[in-house]
């Protein structure tokens, strides 16, 4: 099956490119609202179910006994840009634990936010794995074993204590196996297990509501969407889509962004999980994919529904600020 055109990207009133892809959006009770192409096609989610790799710290009793507030349970979800404001707050997850940088085993890259690289260029200094745009979920693994008296050294492998106890939770959420067969490596080197866009969005469906879930488990998923909706900066970063979605609808929309065109997002008033892929992994293409799918599940309240249309087209410009082009949903996602 080949995958629909999603998004189409035009020049000079002719469509130059286009990006296909699938979508599948899922009630907690695993009955399907929306499919869009071969959504029973495994796929990478990579940071886009960072919330569910957050369970563990919650459940855990960690993020409590540390004193964690909503700030630090979005930097854990997060894929951040490497702002002052992100790298500061994981430092200070890490201290709560009496570590510092030196405890991550993300690798550190420069930040993606272009202030905060340039501040960091023109001051001489080399960016750090708190930098990393997976520094806080990193600090909140750390310190889930911690908390646990579990040594945290190679928290990062398939066989440690820490990444077993995500996967349990990785595997409970979506219904889907995740094991060696299905496995690969993270770009912040965890393990990443591959899993069809059907059972992402009936987990995070789960995540939103609870159900099918323990009563704990669904008190943590609840209060980690919560979190990153209250803050979606601490969950992404300036101007970024992912915070400019949340913050369109306080409270109403909680999306994830991972690489590779990979989103899952979840309403949690109307009890949806959404998860889509775009196949040639571009991540302009899925942001305008997930904002027109919100616009769609959302379309009774009318002024919501037309500012994420607004965020699903935006205009390309070039170096001289000469508007040549644009993105815009094809026909099947509207």
């Amino acid at each position: 099956m080949t995958d629909p055109v999603l998004v189409e990207v035009t020049r000079g009133g002719m469509v130059e490119s286009r990006h296909r892809g699938a979508v599948a959006v899922c009630d907690a009770d695993g009955k399907l609202v929306l499919a869009i192409g071969e959504i029973e096609m495994p796929v990478f989610p990579r940071s886009a179910v960072k919330a569910i790799q957050a369970l563990p710290l919650v459940e855990s009793g960690a993020a409590d006994a540390l004193g964690f507030d909503d700030r630090e349970l979005a930097l854990a979800c997060a894929s951040h840009s490497g702002e002052p404001e992100h790298a500061e707050l994981a430092r200070g997850m890490l201290g709560k634990v009496s570590l510092d940088n030196a405890a991550l085993e993300c690798g550190a890259h420069w930040p993606s936010d272009q202030d905060a690289m340039v501040t960091l260029a023109r001051d001489g200094r080399n960016p750090l794995a708190l930098h990393n745009n997976c520094s806080g979920k990193h600090a909140g693994f750390i310190c889930t074993c911690c908390h646990a008296q579990v040594d945290p050294r190679g928290y990062i492998r398939p066989d440690h204590w820490l990444q077993e106890n995500v996967r349990v939770a990785m595997e409970e959420v979506t219904g889907a196996p995740h094991g060696e067969a299905n496995r690969g490596t993270d770009g912040c080197s965890i393990p990443t297990y591959a899993v069809p866009l059907s059972r992402l969005a009936h987990g995070f469906a789960r995540m939103a509501t609870g159900r099918g879930l323990g009563v704990e488990r669904a008190k943590a998923a609840r209060r980690l969407l919560a979190a990153c909706m209250a803050h979606p900066f601490y969950t992404s970063g300036s101007g970024r889509m992912d915070t400019r979605l949340m913050q369109a609808a306080p409270g109403r929309i909680f999306v994830k962004t991972g690489a590779e065109g990979v989103y899952c997002a979840a309403l949690p008033e109307l009890g949806l999980g959404i998860a889509l892929k775009c196949d040639d992994g571009a991540g302009r293409a899925a942001e305008v994919a997930v904002a027109t799918v919100l616009a769609k599940l959302l379309s009774g309240d009318a002024a919501l529904a037309e500012r994420l249309r607004q965020l699903a087209s935006p205009t390309l410009s070039n170096w001289n600020g000469i508007e040549v082009g644009s993105l815009r949903p094809s026909d099947v996602l509207m």
